[in-house]
């Protein structure tokens, strides 16, 4: 293949280290959905403090010394504050030293939850099962869709370069949260899982349709080498990916700037997710098929 696939699958080989690099030292900062803890939204109905204060107020409290809090902002009138499992005195107090703190906001409560560490323990595990058990269902999609090729391109190939893509997919946005859990307390949530699954039901349509417009070049007779053809079928397919890419990436961008606390870092991630997931189709996917088919497939 041209000496540009070899290049960029280099530099998708050193994000992805970087991006497992970033896990091991700072591993993921999860949220209440995971580990366990406390939820409350609060909405302003008058004047609308500074985020700042409320933190500064919160963190000057009895009830909540010695536990993690975080507070962001939701909507344009509403704060969400996180932070461990507390009992309902402690959240009532809190309420009311918010109110007293802040007379003419009209502090409303909008919801209060708890969630407990064994659901969230379990929440986790059956994230990572949902995640698994579409890589196996995508798995036997690319085996069933391309048995026709199986005599020409060796079907475990088509699997291990969709399968390596998707982890390059997800792994790299997993290393970019890891980063922005550390240094902006930014925390993983059951959207979060949302979004990563999001990615790998979308980003594989990129690769199975480069691998199905090589199936059409390989029936309708073509004679060049695979890596020849492989490059023919990414130009082919390229403008149709650059488009959808785009399209998904400006509406996620318009949901990150202005959708609101609860899906910012939903947008993020599918912004990071589905860019991945055009580049990997290309210069991860693609070569890594011609590879492992010129050295261990059937030609």
């Amino acid at each position: 293949m041209k000496k540009i696939y070899t290049i960029m699958f280099v530099v998708s080989l050193a994000m992805f280290v970087a991006s497992v690099g970033a896990l091991g030292m700072y591993g993921l900062n999860f949220g209440v959905d995971f580990k366990g803890g406390s939820i409350m939204e609060l909405e302003f109905k008058n004047s609308i403090p500074n985020i700042e204060e409320v933190k500064e107020h919160l963190s000057q409290l009895d009830d909540l010394k010695d536990k993690e809090v975080s507070v962001n902002s939701v909507g344009e009138r509403g704060v969400i504050v996180r932070t461990e499992d507390l009992t309902e005195k402690s959240h009532q107090t809190i309420v009311s030293s918010i109110d007293g703190k802040f007379p003419n906001a009209g502090v409303e409560e909008k919801r209060f939850e708890s969630v407990g560490p064994a659901i969230g323990k379990e929440l986790r595990n059956k994230s990572i099962t949902a995640i698994l058990i579409v890589l196996i269902a995508i798995m036997t999609y690319i085996a069933f869709a391309f048995r026709k090729l199986s005599r020409t391109l060796p079907l475990w190939a088509m699997n291990v370069a969709a399968i390596v893509g998707l982890l390059h997919d997800i792994v790299i946005p997993l290393g970019v949260f890891a980063v922005l859990g550390h240094f902006l307390n930014v925390q993983i949530g059951a959207v979060f899982v949302a979004a990563i699954l999001t990615i790998l039901g979308y980003t594989i349509s990129d690769k199975v349709v480069i691998f199905d417009r090589v199936r059409e070049n390989i029936l309708r007779g073509a004679k060049a080498d695979l890596g020849t053809l492989v490059h023919k079928s990414v130009m082919q397919t390229l403008v149709r990916s650059i488009n959808n890419t785009l399209t998904v990436m400006l509406s996620s961008f318009a949901m990150f700037l202005f959708g609101g606390e609860s899906i910012k870092y939903f947008a993020l991630a599918l912004m990071i997710g589905i860019f991945l997931g055009a580049y990997s189709s290309i210069f991860v996917a693609s070569p890594l098929l011609v590879w492992l088919t010129a050295k261990w497939g059937r030609s």
